[in-house]
């Protein structure tokens, strides 16, 4: 395996937190994450022949062959569909040797596919010199995800993965991908953003979220809006008749959510961090009941850091398992650990593991080609 030592580019891209604004993007709303400092890093090596083979260093025996010809939207596999799916989105048409590498958590909702996707990408466009710039190639690894893949993702995590800057959340408008970065200093106030992987993996079930979505969409139909964004709570609520009782709830989500988004900014502006604390503690309310993508893990991980002082907390990512955060105080952070700890165990509940982050930069190239 000696000539996989070699690669032309090496690019790497980070995993995400969500602040706040879930599930929303793809209802052309704002959003609030930052980059983490867990990364995935793709190593690229061009080929004479149009074979595709893929390994990662999580598992070196394992190597995974295929042909660019065989780039089929839908096709059978794991992990390597997310690099496969963009090498045929960015219309790659030569042979590649692809290694990745990386820490991002897997199946804690820190969007460990998005880094995948990204580093490919960022990769791929330096060694073709493609010319694309991270609002393109955002829009193409969403792509990958969305039609290759088959996962109805939105653009947030593309986006941030590709974006961010160290020291700030980002503030993504959905709808044209502008971003405004929004400084966001946790440690001066003594303050820290504790995540909580509650190892309840349960996959994101796609036909759950593809629900979702459908809804939303459906609820913007009867309105007549081309989205939920053109829409605030009280002309929802004036068209409550016109919708079924699960597209208001997942449209009140999102309507709302968008606007705890753009409070959140202004809030985190004046570093008024129990305002911030208090938006995101509702959040994680309507992700649970109007959403309903929350689950007893996570529910319980943002209960007992609320109990035991947090400022706010609420579940991030697609749902149904994966983390949870909490904000809040430095000499805090150890007796909520414990407290959860003990909480999931005294439920039964698979063991907890935390992280702790500060914003962090996005995707870059790591190795140029020569």
């Amino acid at each position: 395996m000696s000539d996989w030592l070699s690669p032309d580019v090496i690019a790497s891209a980070p995993g995400r937190v969500n602040l706040i604004g879930e599930h929303i993007d793809y209802s052309q709303g704002f959003v609030l994450p930052f980059a983490i400092s867990y990364r995935t890093t793709a190593s690229l090596r061009r080929r004479d022949d149009h074979i595709i083979r893929i390994r990662s260093q999580q598992r070196v025996n394992e190597v995974i062959t295929t042909s660019i010809s065989e780039l089929v939207p839908g096709s059978l596999g794991e992990w390597e569909r997310y690099v496969l799916g963009v090498i045929w989105a960015l219309e790659i048409r030569e042979g590649l040797d692809v290694e990745i590498d990386g820490d991002v958590p897997l199946g804690a909702g820190l969007s460990s596919s998005a880094a995948l996707e990204c580093a490919v990408a960022l990769g791929l466009n330096e060694m073709f010199s493609l010319g694309l710039n991270k609002k393109e190639l955002a829009l193409l690894t969403q792509k990958a995800e969305n039609v290759f893949v088959g996962v109805p993702c939105g653009i947030m995590d593309q986006s941030v993965s590709l974006m961010a800057d160290a020291g700030s959340a980002l503030l993504l408008d959905c709808r044209d991908l502008s971003t405004t970065l929004v400084p966001f200093d946790l440690g001066a106030s003594g303050l820290e953003l504790l995540i909580i992987d509650t190892q309840a993996h349960h996959a994101l079930v796609d036909g759950e979220y593809a629900k979702r979505r459908q809804a939303c969409e459906s609820a913007c139909s009867k309105l007549r809006a081309t989205s939920l964004r053109e829409i605030d709570i009280s002309a929802l609520e004036a068209g409550k008749e016109l919708l079924s009782n699960e597209e208001f709830k997942r449209a009140h989500h999102a309507v709302s959510e968008m606007a705890r988004t753009l409070q959140a900014v202004e809030v985190l502006r004046q570093k008024d961090f129990a305002s911030l604390g208090a938006l995101i503690t509702q959040s994680h309310i309507s992700l649970r009941d109007d959403y309903e993508v929350s689950c007893p893990e996570l529910n319980c991980a943002v209960d007992v850091a609320l109990s035991h002082g947090a400022l706010g907390a609420r579940m991030v990512g697609g749902g149904f398992g994966g983390s949870a955060i909490a904000l809040v105080a430095q000499g805090q952070i150890n007796e909520i650990k414990s407290a959860i700890a003990d909480a999931f165990t005294s439920a039964s509940f698979t063991e907890p593991r935390f992280f702790t982050s500060l914003p962090s930069e996005g995707a870059k190239v790591i190795k140029k080609l020569d």
